[in-house]
């Protein structure tokens, strides 16, 4: 579950779309809901790395162009901490960034092989 500490707003919001790579071997695995498809994409760890820097998160299937349910995406933004003299790194922004890097450096981020298409528009809140 996302933190609540949205007091003082909620900053960064952005939105990534994330699709299985089509080498053409394989089928791509047609998702029935979303928790399916976060499993798929992100380990257990990278889940609640969002979960717990995250203020607001919301996740939503996208259908590919056959209309199957391939892809997801996700909307989310970051409050702040609110405490005096708290470093920008160890405000939920920073610590999101660094664990998901702390994460990718290791290969612990995505649980399988992911297209990542940041900085969309087509936000879910």
């Amino acid at each position: 579950m996302p933190n609540s500490d949205n007091t003082y707003g909620t900053f960064n919001k952005r939105t990534s779309h994330f699709s299985q790579i089509d080498d053409g071997s394989s089928a791509l695995t047609v998702f029935a809901d979303t928790d399916a498809a976060k499993s798929h994409f992100f380990t257990t760890e990278a889940l609640a790395v969002w979960d717990e820097c995250c203020t607001t998160l919301q996740w939503a299937l996208l259908a590919d162009d056959n209309g199957d349910n391939t892809k997801l995406k996700v909307t989310f933004d970051f409050g702040t901490k609110g405490t005096p003299g708290l470093a920008e790194a160890d405000d939920w922004a920073g610590q999101y960034n660094s664990r998901k890097q702390a994460l990718q450096d290791s290969d612990g981020w995505f649980a399988n092989g992911t297209t990542v298409t940041p900085d969309q528009t087509d936000h879910l809140f």
